[in-house]
């Protein structure tokens, strides 16, 4: 089935594609409409919006969820019970569509959310490849990897884990493939299901997360933020203790001592995207504030800029004026923004875990500490700000490796693509 481009004098089939993904696009943002454009007849299916719309040649229909009375489930299954619920209201809507005609050749699916769950049902025959973010193992350093959150009754943990992965299982016999954006990512997967997974990172944009000598950035009440700025950048989707934010806040009050011509940009919203939630009456972010901030004076704390979430064009200033950036995490999900960071050269000073040590190789292209050295963090910040050969030539290695491994255009959506025409070719179910 040909995908990916055609030779002189064959055809182009045309393929019915299906996505699936509660916040379409998510990660087929560069993917669906890379396959519109070959000429492939593509539709989404989404949460996301309320009304028919098109976008980028695809076609996005929306869906809801039912109401539903309270129900008593058992605290373990609660996940479960969400996920049926996506995977039922999906299914009835893929069914109207199916009523109306519409037989997919393929199916792309997220199914996080369980939203795919049922669909084979409907379409036997259609090739199914889904997006394999994680399989949640149930032992060390994957649970209880920070002392500090330790469950109250750890023997219980690994038994709701596993009762997580149910919603895995059930795709597990449905998908004809699977592909995972990083190696940590798909090797969490079991060995019945991790040899379908193709390893292919969803792909950074290097000619927009560029290094930019010229970037200037103006926050209100201070003065224009340029390259000549000692800025310091600490970036988390939500701040949270997943992604080491209170490691960070807890070294900042000598981070600003010893670095008294600094500026601390943290970008992240309020709310929780992984793990636990916080104490009742106030969120992570705003409890690490209150924590740290007596120990800091009024004149250091004027340094310190927390910008919330912000549009993606000022989030790549931001890190074009990023001398160094600190991302910590626990072995999770590798996040995209570390590697926009090391698109646009910044050196990076990152947690040493197994995620981070898929595109950070110490002295290399970054600096790894121990997750829990906030003093480790400071001192490896400081020794990069005051050694400019080291500060240019980690970044600029960083970048080298954006380039030439996770490219967009030149690497990363080639390979989806081959991917996507390498699923076709697979029997159905097989």
């Amino acid at each position: 089935m040909h995908i990916v481009k055609k030779t002189a004098g064959e055809t182009r089939n045309i393929v019915k594609i299906l996505f699936i993904h509660q916040n379409f696009p998510g990660q087929y943002k560069h993917l669906a409409p890379a396959l519109a454009k070959l000429g492939h007849e593509c539709v989404a299916l989404t949460l996301r919006v309320k009304e028919p719309s098109d976008w980028n040649g695809v076609r996005v229909l929306p869906y809801k969820l039912p109401s539903r009375d309270a129900q008593n489930v058992h605290p373990w299954l609660v996940d479960l019970d969400s996920k049926v619920t996506r995977g039922e209201a999906c299914f009835r809507a893929a069914r109207r569509m199916k009523q109306d005609g519409f037989e997919p050749d393929l199916i792309l699916a997220h199914p996080g959310w369980g939203e795919s769950m049922f669909l084979r049902d409907l379409w036997p025959n259609a090739r199914m490849g889904i997006y394999c973010e994680l399989y949640h193992e149930a032992e060390y350093p994957h649970l209880e990897f920070d002392p500090e959150f330790k469950s109250r009754d750890p023997e219980i943990q690994p038994l709701r884990i596993r009762l997580k992965n149910l919603n895995n299982h059930l795709h597990f016999p449905m998908a004809d493939a699977g592909i995972s954006p990083t190696r940590f990512q798909a090797d969490t997967f079991p060995a019945e299901f991790r040899d379908k997974i193709t390893v292919s990172h969803d792909g950074i944009d290097t000619q927009f997360s560029t290094p930019n000598p010229d970037v200037t950035l103006k926050l209100k009440g201070h003065e224009t933020f340029t390259r000549e700025t000692e800025v310091i950048t600490f970036v988390n989707r939500n701040l949270e203790p997943y992604r080491g934010y209170h490691v960070f806040m807890r070294a900042l009050p000598r981070l600003l001592k010893e670095r008294p011509n600094a500026r601390v940009i943290i970008i992240g919203g309020d709310e929780v995207s992984y793990g636990a939630q916080p104490p009742k009456g106030t969120t992570w972010k705003q409890k690490y504030k209150d924590e740290v901030r007596p120990q800091i004076s009024d004149e250091d704390w004027a340094r310190v800029h927390f910008l919330g979430r912000i549009p993606h064009d000022q989030f790549t200033r931001v890190l074009q004026l990023s001398r160094v950036h600190v991302y910590l995490t626990y072995p999770f999900v590798l996040s995209w923004s570390l590697m926009e960071a090391m698109s646009c050269s910044a050196a990076i000073v990152a947690s040493d875990t197994a995620p981070v040590r898929e595109v950070i190789t110490d002295g290399s292209t970054g600096r790894l500490i121990d997750f829990f050295a906030g003093d480790d963090m400071v001192d490896q910040v400081c020794d990069l700000l005051d050694d400019a050969d080291a500060l240019h030539e980690l970044g600029r290695a960083a970048r080298a490796l954006m380039t030439s491994q996770y490219d967009l255009k030149s690497t990363c959506l080639p390979r989806q693509l081959q991917w996507v025409s390498d699923v076709m070719d697979m029997t159905p179910g097989g």
